[in-house]
């Protein structure tokens, strides 16, 4: 018979495995981080070269985007220089640490939607006072992470329905392989020609991964047929930041703080878990909103929009290799990343320069797979009606409130699933 001593150590561990388990606020790794050794070791070319197109992406048409929206807002050079300065700086800064921390390919960019939606704003609103609404943003971002709430909400989305928004979204990308051939054909037709017949011999493809090897025709058929032309005049070689005082109006605070966080915590991260889950990797979705609301702090410093997760940018580190050594892909992001903030001026002109089917061309390919996956989980199994109404919804570009499509196609498709598909939520639950 045990001593009475012994009795409290008999029960308490009964006591602790009978009660819940709470999860933390912030993921735990799964692995301990990576390191330089680590990093030597796992990478390789196709891991780098899935690292430099999602740089090649994020430095042209975002950034065409990005100059395009503050050259129509009335922003100056140095101030365009010095968003582009804080958006790369936040991607490299925020990727690096998260990647090397979770090993996972944990990609960070810049809300392009938000971008968008700043175009009118600065018709009517001052440069400070769309800073200032860049700074509460930042803040609302990071109290939601801190509360825990993004984790619940984005585990109450099915799958399927996530993955038809994000469908939607990346549908752009796979006709502008059509496109780009049929406007450019000397350009993005040897890279189609290179990605198809690297993927049909897999003895070719296993020295050259497809999508590496359509970046190099591609290079090549720039080069030679004279297309890349970089305009004349002398700018800036590297950054200067800027810094602009915010002003705080409710006049901006009402327009744009709300439509940011929704964007950034629903719309860009929503499609960036979709895809590294559909890719096998076990996200943290807390430490991204907390991550997210943090960066946006840092570029709202620099006059810059929110920072967040985006599905592109995943989808194109997560597009080939083993799912355990992609993280280094995703390491040289993001020090490609500070090395554009560092040569902002310089590294835009020079993207710029290139013709535009090459880029379309590029980032079709390499989106190929993330959209194949994406048409698979949103509509092979159950919730498709759900799937449907959000994939029209968010293709069919609905803006409410000064909110992107994608919010109202998540919602729209969930509310029409939870009326008409209760018995594939039941057989969730």
């Amino acid at each position: 018979m045990p001593s009475p001593a012994s009795e409290p150590s008999t029960r308490e561990p009964a006591m602790a495995a009978a009660a819940p388990e709470r999860s933390p606020l912030l993921e735990r790794p799964v692995l301990r981080p990576a390191g330089v050794r680590d990093v030597l070791r796992d990478i390789a070319p196709q891991y780098a070269g899935n690292g430099v197109i999602g740089l090649i992406f994020s430095a042209s048409g975002p950034i065409a985007v990005t100059l395009a929206v503050g050259a129509v807002g009335g922003l100056s050079q140095a101030e365009l220089a010095s968003w582009v300065f804080g958006i790369f700086l936040s991607a490299g800064l925020a990727t690096i640490v998260m990647s090397l921390l979770y090993r996972q390919p944990l990609g960070f960019a810049w809300s392009i939607p938000g971008t968008v939606l700043l175009g009118p704003s600065l018709q009517h609103l001052s440069f400070p006072e769309v800073v200032g609404a860049f700074f509460v943003a930042g803040v609302l971002i990071l109290a939601l992470g801190a509360t825990g709430l993004v984790r619940r909400i984005m585990a109450a989305i099915p799958m399927p329905i996530v993955m038809a928004m994000v469908a939607a979204v990346f549908l752009r990308f796979g006709t502008d392989i059509v496109t780009s051939t049929q406007s450019n054909p000397v350009v993005a037709g040897p890279m189609v020609l290179a990605f198809i017949a690297l993927s049909a011999v897999p003895t070719l493809g296993k020295y050259l991964p497809p999508v590496l090897g359509t970046l190099v025709v591609g290079i090549i058929a720039v080069a030679a047929s004279g297309q890349f032309a970089m305009e004349s005049g002398s700018g800036p070689i590297f950054a200067v930041p800027v810094f602009t005082a915010p002003e705080f109006t409710w006049a901006a605070q009402l327009e744009l703080v709300v439509p940011l966080a929704i964007t950034v915590l629903i719309v860009q991260n929503g499609q960036g878990v979709a895809v590294l889950r559909a890719a096998g990797h076990r996200p943290p979705v807390n430490a991204f909103a907390v991550a997210s609301g943090i960066f946006s702090i840092v570029n709202a410093g620099f006059g810059a929009v929110a920072a967040c997760v985006t599905g592109p940018t995943n989808a194109l580190l997560t597009s080939s290799g083993d799912k355990n050594r992609q993280y280094t892909g995703a390491v040289v992001y993001g020090l490609l990343s500070l090395l554009c903030a560092l040569l902002a001026p310089t590294l835009t002109r020079f993207m710029l320069a290139t013709p535009e089917a090459f880029v379309l061309a590029l980032g079709g390919i390499a989106m190929l797979k993330a959209l194949q996956q994406a048409f698979v989980t949103a509509f092979s199994t159950t919730y498709t009606l759900g799937s449907l109404v959000t994939f029209v919804v968010t293709i069919s570009d609905l803006k409410l409130f000064n909110i992107h499509a994608a919010f109202w196609g998540i919602l729209i498709g969930y509310t029409v699933s939870r009326l008409l598909e209760r018995r594939d939520h039941a057989a969730s639950a």
